[in-house]
């Protein structure tokens, strides 16, 4: 079932500025205007659109209000994946002033729906050799886009990101979220911590940089009809810790792996991207120390986000992942005997009691 425009415009004015730019920009690329349905939407105010072409091909049509959201990144980050010769959607028409973008189509299929992972929050993948295969192809494609980066072209992935990003565990998920009050004791013993997460986020592996994608992970990633892998939602990519998209691809939002499997992927990202040249260093014990510090930066900053998207924009959907990185900064904190305060407090705000049996 088609329709001439999406069914869901709230706002009058933009569903007319829409048809009037769908009508403009629909000629010269053999545009069907009544086939255009609704793709996916995102965590963000962006939606997509799957529009079809007199030629049999289609096209994918982004809704990013400028007041919310800004492109420029996107067409800027789309760029740099293809010269790094990456499968990413390229830009065909972009009108700036009011956020409508044609892009190319990398199909209908993540590979998250691939996997087809369980719903249940605390359920774990038993992995097969199609899923080895899979994060294999998605460790080539990291590898590629990391060998393109350089420095001075993406915004800093600094102390000030860093600590903006810390700033939403605290104020979104425990104070309006949890409704722990963000007092000086609090405060007090989260800073530390958050100081010894962020030096060992810029420092470890002598402060390694590369092109940093931000959400690398299943489902952002498309396959095509040939079984490749393109790349989706790279707006905010930056320049940063060569550690942060090997986190984010194995310790997902949506999906959770057994631990060998975790580490069985690391390891050949690590021999990949040490064969490459790419600044991972020559221990693997001291890269993975790393990677766990960085991933622990982020499931608290998700943590964060996630409370905000339900509290703030409406979307509860987000807060049923919340466990799954409660579990992942718990099992970090476990190891780690600097990290000890830190497994207490998030005890503390969950309501359970606090075991911990330190590796390092």
């Amino acid at each position: 079932m088609t329709a001439s425009l999406p069914p869901d415009w709230l706002d009058p004015a933009r569903a007319s500025a829409f048809a009037q730019w769908l009508a403009a920009v629909a000629p010269p690329h053999g545009l069907q205007p009544g086939t255009v349905r609704l793709a996916s939407a995102d965590a963000s105010f962006r939606r997509y659109f799957r529009v079809d072409a007199s030629s049999g091909q289609r096209f994918i049509i982004m809704d990013a209000p400028p007041a919310q959201e800004d492109c420029a990144p996107f067409v800027k980050v789309a760029g740099l994946m293809a010269d790094a010769g990456l499968s990413a959607p390229r830009v065909l028409a972009w009108d700036a002033p009011l956020g409508f973008m044609l892009l190319s189509d990398l199909g209908a299929q993540t590979l998250m729906e691939v996997i087809a992972p369980p719903t249940a929050v605390d359920a774990r993948i038993e992995a097969t050799p199609a899923h080895f295969a899979r994060y294999m192809q998605a460790v080539d494609v990291l590898v590629q886009w990391q060998l393109a980066s350089k420095p001075g072209v993406l915004p800093p992935y600094d102390d000030a990101l860093l600590s903006r990003e810390l700033a939403l565990f605290p104020e979104w998920y425990v104070d309006k979220h949890r409704g722990f009050a963000l007092d000086a004791t609090l405060m007090g013993k989260l800073e530390p911590l958050f100081a010894q997460i962020k030096a060992s986020c810029l420092n470890s592996l002598d402060g390694a940089r590369v092109y940093v994608h931000r959400d690398f992970m299943p489902r952002n990633l498309m396959v095509d009809a040939n079984g490749d892998l393109g790349v989706l939602d790279f707006q905010d990519a930056v320049y940063g810790p060569v550690t942060y998209d090997i986190a984010s691809l194995m310790r997902d939002a949506f999906l959770s792996w057994e631990e060998e499997f975790i580490l069985d992927i690391t390891v050949r990202y690590w021999q990949k991207a040490r064969k490459a040249g790419l600044p991972v260093g020559d221990d693997f014990g001291e890269f993975y120390r790393a990677v766990e510090w960085m991933g622990l930066q982020r499931h608290l900053k998700v943590l964060g986000v996630f409370a905000r998207l339900s509290l703030r924009d409406g979307k509860p959907k987000y807060l049923a992942d919340t466990p799954r990185f409660i579990k992942y900064a718990r099992a970090t904190c476990a190891r780690y005997r600097q990290l000890g305060p830190l497994m207490v407090l998030l005890d503390e705000i969950e309501g359970n009691e606090t075991r911990v049996g330190y590796t390092f």
